[in-house]
């Protein structure tokens, strides 16, 4: 008969608790703390070793919580030991912990205890995610970031030039489109504008523009310049100089980035590629927020996970029927199958008339876009199942 061992850890910055349950729940080793190190990771594993030489031929699972990147060298260290941990959804341990106990009670001791318990009711063990798909995760992720913080920089360029050049946007299509970029690095200020040449406002607005704007934009630039009420400050100029370089700088490392999420995602050889409107970008995101589809064993999972599924609401005789979406789970995953619906709304015709489909039923647009949401994930669940390439009719 296998013997099963239990390990919970509850996972914090600088030092994780642990918790060894055996198969009846019974205690095979007094909690311990150890520290986020390399001599800590040691002792959990002379630990663990120990309760298993106290009980051979056992399996062994272990459990801990997703908490940001606090778990991430601790997980690489487990894989590393030949012990495939199973990451918990926080949410899941709290609800859990919850509904063991109506004490308020909590501590790093106790959730410990809880993951390891959470472990013993939970049968499942994922699969280890690919190199590539890991990889794909910590890439999208930072891009991320790098998108969140260019639009930071966006936002502090429209603050300044509403002071320095508050009628440049009329004139426009963007103000942070390329050329508009070059001719404010140039030139920081209306005043500054409206003193320039023409000749050498032209070369950068032509330069920058791949042509598109020539003399007559940049005399109409120059014309709106000298009649504009913007601030003449030096240092508000200093500053949107430096805020262009940073727009600049994120704008290259996204791009950069872009390149070496199109190289991973090529090796995949995705099915999800061949959905109209999925690019690498998206399928980048979609495939390292999924991981290894396996461990969905419905589409309904994969739509809970993906926060994409209505909530429901039912007591006694009364049951609502018009309900809001969840949005529990992955974020990043919500977003890009959001973004993938509409995008293939406008590429494949079949989900096209689906959507339409739903707006003459009476729906609003974006409740019509969940539909097409939804309807997409059991497309990218059976296209990932079955590993074959989109055709319109398995829709």
């Amino acid at each position: 008969m296998i013997f099963l061992i239990y390990v919970g850890i509850d996972v914090a910055k600088n030092k994780h608790d642990c918790c060894i349950l055996g198969v009846t729940g019974e205690k095979l080793f007094d909690s311990f703390s150890f520290p986020n190190t390399k001599q800590g990771f040691d002792l959990l594993k002379t630990n663990i070793n120990s309760v298993l030489k106290a009980q051979p031929d056992s399996n062994i699972k272990v459990g801990l919580e997703a908490t940001g990147h606090y778990n991430e060298n601790l997980v690489a260290f487990l894989r590393y030991s030949g012990i495939e941990p199973v990451v918990f959804n926080p949410l899941q341990v709290k609800l859990f912990r919850q509904a063991l106990s109506l004490r308020k009670t909590k501590t790093d001791k106790v959730d410990a205890k809880c993951i390891a318990s959470l472990l013993m009711s939970d049968v499942s063990n994922p699969l280890a995610p690919s190199y590539q798909i890991q990889e794909l995760k910590s890439l999208t992720r930072h891009r991320s970031r790098l998108v969140s913080e260019r639009s930071k920089a966006k936002i502090q360029l429209s603050r300044l030039i509403d002071i320095l050049f508050p009628e440049l946007p009329s004139i426009c299509w963007s103000i942070s489109q390329k050329s508009i970029l070059a001719l404010l690095k140039a030139f920081p200020s209306a005043k500054s504008i409206s003193l320039c040449s023409l000749d050498s406002l032209t070369s950068v607005l032509e330069k920058n523009s791949k042509g598109r704007y020539k003399e007559h934009k940049a005399q109409q630039i120059r014309d709106l310049a000298k009649q504009s009420i913007g601030k003449d400050s030096h240092a508000l100029a200093f500053e949107l100089v430096q805020v262009i370089e940073s727009i600049e700088f994120f704008q290259n490392q996204i791009l950069t980035l872009d390149t070496k999420l199109k190289l991973l995602v090529e090796e995949l050889d995705s099915p999800l590629l061949t959905i109209p409107g999925i690019g690498y970008r998206l399928a980048a995101i979609i495939l390292s927020e999924i991981g290894d589809v396996s461990r969905f064993s419905s589409p309904d999972k994969l739509l809970a996970f993906a926060g994409v599924e209505p909530s429901t609401y039912q007591s006694g005789q009364f049951s609502a029927t018009k309900t809001h979406m969840v949005k529990r789970g992955s974020s990043y995953l919500r977003w890009a199958l959001m973004q993938a619906a509409r995008l293939a709304d406008r590429r494949c015709t079949v989900l096209h008339a689906f959507l339409e489909k739903k707006m003459a039923q009476g729906k609003h647009y974006f409740v019509a876009l969940g539909h097409a949401t939804k309807k997409l994930v059991r497309l990218i669940f059976h296209l990932l199942t079955k590993n074959e390439p989109f055709l319109p009719q398995i829709i």
